[in-house]
Order: C-alpha cells, then sequence, then structure tokens
C-alpha cells in the first residue's frame, strides 16, 4: 500500500513530513531497502537518498550495504532503525509494576519486575516505575531515551493521561502520566494497555497487513480489549471501545472489578487459573504462568482451564457479531490457555457465533508474547520523534 505523501508550498512542511514518513517505514518495517522505501512513498530516489542521509546524520537510521537477496535486479542500500535510540515503556498491575526498555527497531532490550505484595497505590507505582526506569538508564547501551509509554490496565484519558478508573488498582481521576513526569523528568504519554497491544501487534506481530483485528489481553489486572478497524485503531468517542472483560457471558452473580455482574472478567481470571495450579500471583511473571499451565497435568487445572476457555468463546463471539475482524489474537494468560487446548476455543465460538460471520476469520496467539504491552507503551513515546524526526525531543541517556 503506498504511502500518501504531502505536497504543497511549504516546502519546510513537505521535507518534515517526508521525512517523518521514511523514519516511520523504517520503524514499522526495518530493515528495508532504500528501494522499497522508493516505492512505498512514490517519492524518486534522489529525494529518499536525501531523506535517508538526514536520518543518518541525525543518528536515527543506520544504512549498510547491498543485499542482493532482497530483491532481483539491481541491488539497493539497506536501512535500518538505530536500536540505541530507545523508549521506556511501563505497564502497572495490582501485583508488579513492569518497566521495559525498547529500541527504535521495535525490540525489548531489557526489563525490569517490580513485584508486589499489595495493590499499589498511584503514588507507590510511580515510585516503583521510577525507581526502575532509573535502574534501566543507569545500565542501558543506549545513545538517548525519548520518553516513555504506560500501558494502563483501565480507562485513560488520551489527552493527558488521565487514569479516568482503573478498577483492578482501586484509581479513579489520577494523573498518572503528569506524576510519573514529576519523578523522572521525562515525557510520558498514557494509554489503555490492550488498545496499545492490538496497535503493536497490528505494526509488528500477527496483525502486520490485516485492517480488521480484535486484541484482547488476559493479565493480573483483568481483561481488556482493542480492535483495529480499517487499519486504524478504534477507541469510541472517549477512548474507551473495546473493553471486552465487561461483556456479560452468563448468569453468574459474580461481579468483576467495575460492579457489574455475570461478565466475561467477572468469571475469567488470572487468580483462578493461579488457585488451580496453587501458586503465589506476585511470585510468578506471565511466562513462568504459562510454562506451569503447559506443564500441568492435573484434572482440576484442565478442567478451569477449559471453563474459562468456553466463557472467551462467548465473549469472541460478541466482538466477532460486532466488529467481524479478519483476525482475533490473544495475549497474556488467555494465549495461554489457548495454547493449553485451542480445539475448545474453536468450537466454543462455532456454537455461538453465525457461520457468515465466523467465515474466514483466524484466531491466534500474539506474536509478542509477553512484550507485547511494553512494544505498545513505547509506541506512545515513540511518536512525537516519528512525526518530527528533526526535533529528537527527549532526554540523553
Amino acid at each position: 500500500m503506498r504511502v500518501t505523501t504531502r505536497r504543497g508550498n511549504n516546502l519546510d512542511s513537505v521535507r518534515m513530513h517526508n521525512l517523518s514518513t521514511v523514519l516511520t517505514i523504517a520503524h514499522h518495517v526495518g530493515p528495508v531497502s532504500r528501494s522499497d522505501v522508493t516505492r512505498e512513498t512514490g517519492l524518486n530516489r534522489s529525494t529518499i537518498g536525501a531523506l535517508v542521509g538526514e536520518l543518518v546524520e541525525l543518528g536515527l537510521v543506520t544504512e549498510s550495504g547491498p543485499n542482493a537477496n532482497l530483491r532481483v535486479g539491481r541491488p539497493s542500500p539497506v536501512i535500518s532503525p538505530n536500536p540505541r535510540i530507545a523508549a521506556l515503556a511501563v505497564n502497572p498491575e495490582i501485583d508488579a509494576v513492569t518497566v521495559g526498555l525498547v529500541g527504535l527497531d521495535g525490540r525489548v532490550q531489557q526489563r525490569r519486575r517490580v513485584a508486589l505484595d499489595h495493590v499499589p497505590s498511584p503514588d507507590e507505582a510511580v515510585a516503583a516505575a521510577a525507581g526502575a526506569i532509573t535502574g534501566l538508564i543507569e545500565t542501558a547501551s543506549v545513545e538517548r531515551v525519548v520518553g516513555v509509554g504506560v500501558a494502563m490496565p483501565g480507562l485513560v484519558r488520551p489527552a493527558d493521561g488521565l487514569v479516568r478508573r482503573a478498577p483492578h488498582l482501586g484509581w479513579v481521576d489520577v494523573p498518572f502520566a503528569q506524576m510519573l513526569t514529576d519523578a523522572t523528568g521525562l515525557p510520558v504519554r498514557a494509554s489503555n494497555d490492550a488498545q496499545l497491544g492490538a496497535y503493536a501487534e497490528h505494526v509488528f506481530g500477527a496483525g502486520v497487513g490485516v485492517s480488521e483485528l480484535i486484541y484482547v489481553n488476559g493479565g493480573s489486572s483483568g481483561i481488556g480489549g482493542g480492535v483495529i478497524l480499517g487499519g486504524a485503531a478504534f477507541t469510541g468517542a472517549a477512548g474507551h471501545a473495546g473493553e471486552l472483560g465487561h461483556v456479560r457471558v452468563g448468569s453468574s452473580d459474580a461481579v468483576d472489578s467495575g460492579g457489574l455482574a455475570g461478565t466475561f472478567e467477572a468469571e475469567v481470571s488470572r487468580a483462578r487459573l493461579l488457585a488451580a495450579l496453587g501458586l503465589e500471583g506476585a511470585s510468578i511473571d506471565a511466562d513462568g504462568l504459562t510454562a506451569a499451565i503447559l506443564a500441568s497435568d492435573d484434572p482440576a487445572v484442565r478442567a478451569e482451564v477449559h471453563r474459562q476457555l468456553e466463557l472467551l468463546g462467548i465473549a469472541l463471539s460478541t466482538a466477532l457479531t460486532l466488529f467481524n475482524p479478519r483476525l482475533v489474537v490473544l495475549g497474556g494468560f488467555l494465549a495461554t490457555i489457548y495454547q493449553a487446548d485451542g480445539a475448545v476455543l474453536d468450537r466454543a465460538v462455532a456454537r455461538a457465533t453465525l457461520p457468515e460471520t465466523l467465515e474466514g476469520v483466524q484466531i491466534t496467539r500474539t506474536r509478542l508474547g509477553s512484550d507485547i504491552l511494553l512494544i505498545g507503551a513505547s509506541e506512545l513515546a515513540f511518536e512525537a520523534l516519528l512525526s518530527d524526526p528533526a526535533s529528537l525531543g527527549g532526554a540523553s541517556a
């Protein structure tokens, strides 16, 4: 698909836009040949050469010799995003605060998980994140940190990162982004964790090239969803779309974190899986839980996995009926239980969904694994740099 380039009388504005376009392609696709960038943008080769040269001078991309294996014809230099330009990503949950360092190549270079024995207050979460950020910056082999992105398990006001409601954390109207900026001196942006996961999977994972996608995440702080429609994030009027955890899936009196009864989140949780396994939540991360579930041959664990998959099927049928996506991506513990016995979910979805709606739909686990929310959060921090590469806003590491 060709990237539209802006043309007009303001040559500086056009140059900035084209510089942004080339850097974004390198960030999302790289390593990428210069000839492919030329073809993608519709700009001529000399213009692309000048833009790439400027990005190299800014230290945002590197250029290597031609790779004759990339394409038949005259070899073209290869452009790669500079992984030493980095962003920080923060994911607060009820039992831990995880912080990651993500390069401009979209890869998580380091992560620190600060385990907690209680649900953190906003001040405690900021302190844990700030401490981990300081530690990562001190040990990181990077040239520049451009900012911080926060993947928040709750409803977030996109304009200023105000956490309107994070039910599992018990936070209401918390200015978390500003608090973290005050603590670190870095620019901070925040958004809903599952919406960021959907975007990350669309750009870097199983959803590359898919214009209609639903991502559903299961974490210690509940269940969330993100939707990509027409190749763009669908967030709703106030930015709160995709909250699949609060969809009703039965007549149970059990209530979710928002006080709603019989919902998907009320019945399906990481805590129930941990209880079946006999494990403590604070002592085990996402990868550890996955390993424990896949290694267990306990009938009680298998029964709980099957029960949750059946309810996941009901919730997904609602999403499929509403949005008619081509792809459903599962993350967190939902990806794990699907990996454990995907046939149970496939049958549950088929029973609850019209055949025509289900036709051509693929259900899969996230390709980005446990890094997905950190990668998604880092995109918030990279956004200003991608929009205006010449600015190099942020703080040096």
